[in-house]
């Protein structure tokens, strides 16, 4: 059920182009603020992309989860639980936008609990966008047999959210590792990080059939 029954042609194209317009902001966010800071900044990468907050690609990085904030409350799926999952990751991406991650130095206890409120917001999103590609994505029509294409856009969806869960999950561990570990130096708070924001900007991307798009 890729295509949500609607009146006329223009729907469908706009939805379509709603779920492309959040995939190619989240799959090319990371790079874009990557290479944006090494540009008009100072070379080398944040450990976090949430520490682009505090570069001179703060307003890249606020504006981007805005714009998909919007996008996903715009977003209505088959039926409730689609709208309802839309709109907490329209709320949690503003959360993260707005509640900045806790910065390394001049630490206070106000920032340090707008920081806890980011980490919850950051996340609640990923594991709803995990959901959005391992539930809703690849829900079927019972009634009618699932067309090759469709299957194959499954398969997307089904390694996107797992490598979305997988990314939070190592995320979740190496927040235990104290940070003089050898291991750190590496930045893998970034690469997880924007290995999740990729799986779910390809996700989006497949659901608006930028990629396997239905044979006509």
């Amino acid at each position: 059920m890729d295509n949500r029954p609607v009146s006329g042609n223009s729907l469908v194209l706009s939805y379509l182009g709603l779920r492309k317009a959040i995939g190619i902001i989240g799959t090319s966010l990371p790079f874009v603020l990557a290479f944006g800071k090494m540009l008009i900044e100072s070379p080398g990468i944040e450990s976090s992309i949430s520490e682009y907050y505090y570069t001179d690609m703060r307003d890249v990085f606020v504006g981007s989860l805005c714009a998909i904030a919007v996008f996903l409350m715009s977003y209505r799926g088959y039926d409730r639980k689609d709208d309802i999952a839309g709109d907490l990751a329209c709320v949690f991406a503003i959360g993260v936008a707005l509640f900045p991650t806790t910065p390394a130095v001049n630490t206070s206890s106000q920032a340090a609990l707008t920081g806890t409120i980011h980490i919850i917001c950051a996340f609640s999103f990923f594991l709803t966008l995990a959901y959005f590609s391992l539930v809703l994505f690849r829900k079927t029509d019972p009634d009618k047999t699932p067309s090759q294409r469709k299957m194959q856009r499954n398969r997307v969806y089904t390694v996107c959210g797992y490598t979305i869960l997988a990314s939070i999950a190592m995320i979740a561990i190496l927040a235990l590792i104290p940070s003089e570990n050898p291991v750190m130096k590496l930045d893998p708070f970034f690469w997880l990080e924007s290995l999740a924001v990729v799986a779910f900007g390809i996700s989006w991307l497949t659901k608006g059939q930028a990629i396997l798009k239905d044979e006509t």
